[in-house]
């Protein structure tokens, strides 16, 4: 299992530079930015700090969209960054909420998501493209290959990701619930003609490590009103009954949501949340409890823990993750298919430094 690490783009750029180190001596090999550009501060300025920053690691956005961007413009940014960081960029990709909701516009279409995907990853990678009628290349781009992840839930969705992806976002680390998602995209995959074990998969969710178990609620009882905001659009598109009452139930008690306090500890957004939910979608409690979260996702088919790092304390929970979690998890091995089971420059560089 490799271990990432998302930044929520509201610290000082020193502290930006800060945890990236700390998060590549502590064994991380990805690193990643929330985009929502109205919320927090503009994430390509950061990912270019944190490439002369780092060495090693893998770094992007989880997620962007093609709405907010237009895709040319996020593939421009991507091949430059690629040169500054010796090749090292990924695209998280999703169809929108809240850089596109602040702004009073709905998530983008599937079709459009999928149309990006191609445009991007052919441009980053030195392929020609056609958009609308116009032939265009990047003369300048090293060319190097653009691994994409896409966030998805939906059964629509998932197959989507299975035709384009290399990789899925889940935001979850409920094992069970991973398990169902895997077997779905799996089952995509066969029908699209594709190995499903072509596509990794990332569970992405905040971890606190705290002997006390509500002090660690009361740190990540935001993320599960977060991910309502996707569960609510599944409930309005398809039949309860096509989704795992475990995913769809908590949301019943929902009243709204405010997201000038998207992804805040404290936030009255998650007053619904109830502690069963914040257990099985968040890694908390002491070491021993993360260590066998994380085997049961590793089992579950995880390729990727993404570590939302937004919780407070993150250096010290970088310390402890580098020292105790990640020597005991970066060699779990993976379950390829679930679903069977469970029916830059050395002067720049130099500067930044």
């Amino acid at each position: 299992m490799d271990f990432g690490f998302t930044l929520k783009p509201d610290h000082p750029i020193e502290r930006v530079i800060e945890l990236t180190r700390r998060a590549e001596a502590a064994g991380f090999t990805h690193g990643w930015l929330f985009d929502s550009h109205v919320l927090w501060k503009e994430p390509y300025p950061l990912l270019t700090v944190m490439a002369l920053n780092s060495d090693r690691l893998r770094l992007g956005t989880c997620v962007t969209n093609p709405g907010t961007r237009e895709p040319t413009v996020t593939a421009s940014a991507l091949a430059t960054l690629n040169e500054i960081s010796g090749g090292r960029m990924e695209l998280g990709i999703g169809r929108g909420d809240s850089a596109r909701r602040v702004e009073g516009k709905p998530p983008m279409t599937l079709a459009h998501l999928e149309e990006a995907v191609h445009l991007i990853r052919d441009l980053v990678e030195g392929r020609s493209v056609e958009q609308e009628g116009t032939q265009l290349h990047f003369d300048w781009t090293r060319a190097d290959r653009l691994p994409v992840w896409v966030a998805a839930y939906g059964p629509k969705a998932l197959r989507s990701t299975a035709r384009v992806a290399d990789g899925i976002v889940l935001q979850l680390a409920d094992p069970d619930l991973i398990r169902w998602f895997v077997s779905q995209l799996h089952e995509a995959c066969r029908e699209e003609g594709r190995d499903p074990s072509e596509i990794r998969v990332m569970a992405a969710a905040p971890a606190h490590v705290n002997e006390d178990i509500a002090a660690c609620r009361d740190r990540v009882r935001w993320f599960p009103a977060l991910v309502s905001n996707h569960v609510v659009d599944l409930v309005t598109k398809y039949p309860r009954e096509q989704l795992p009452e475990s995913l769809t139930g908590y949301v019943r008690e929902r009243e709204g949501y405010d997201y000038k306090h998207h992804a805040e500890v404290g936030s009255a957004n998650a007053g619904f949340v109830e502690d069963e939910v914040v257990d099985r979608f968040c890694v908390i409690g002491p070491v021993e409890a993360h260590i066998a979260k994380l085997r049961e996702l590793a089992d579950a088919g995880v390729d990727q823990f993404n570590l939302y790092l937004m919780n407070g304390e993150e250096e010290q929970q970088l310390e402890i993750y580098g020292r105790e979690v990640v020597p005991q998890l970066s060699g779990a091995a993976v379950t390829r298919d679930p679903g069977a089971r469970a029916g830059s420059s050395d002067l720049l560089a130099g500067e930044a430094r």
